[in-house]
């Protein structure tokens, strides 16, 4: 999906930021917004869980927000104030908004019941990969260091889960 995205000279840069977006968005409405089926009983102490890794997910993602100062905005595409992290939650992973994001839309479809949910989640595990592939061509460019940063620093899971 990358690939076919670079060469579609009518699609400049922003609007590709604005459709990756778009579409990270419409999953999350989809997983905030619809009900689960119950297609499985959900233990209470799954639910528990879930719901502490809700808590989690946000906090990480407030954490990375924040980390990012005048340098977050909304779209993948780096703004005039954006500055290479490498500190903070961004020294265990490239994108620790991602992994905030991530955690907590599974506990949400992991507690829905149901398999629509899931097959949801894994669609925005896709896109946000596609999209953190984009984005990092970019900080690439920008920023001298992200080559090496990128090769030492895994995308969105710490510890072992390289890349």
């Amino acid at each position: 999906m990358g690939a076919k995205l670079k060469h579609h000279p009518a699609l400049t840069d922003v609007r590709i930021a604005r459709l990756l977006v778009a579409g990270q968005f419409a999953l999350i409405g989809i997983l905030v917004v619809l009900p689960g089926r119950h297609d499985w009983p959900v233990p209470a102490a799954l639910t528990v869980a879930c719901r502490v890794a809700t808590v989690v997910g946000v906090a990480v993602m407030v954490i990375g927000a924040t980390g990012l100062g005048r340098g977050l905005t909304a779209t993948p595409l780096p703004n005039s104030h954006a500055q290479l992290r490498t500190g903070g939650l961004y020294r265990f992973v490239r994108h620790p908004i991602y992994s905030g994001l991530l955690l907590t839309m599974a506990s949400i479809a992991v507690t829905s019941g149901s398999w629509f949910q899931l097959l949801t989640l894994g669609v925005l595990v896709v896109l946000l990969t596609v999209k953190a592939r984009w984005e990092e061509e970019r900080l690439a460019r920008r920023f001298e260091g992200y080559a090496d940063y990128a090769s030492r620093t895994p995308r969105f899971v710490p510890g072992r889960m390289r890349r």
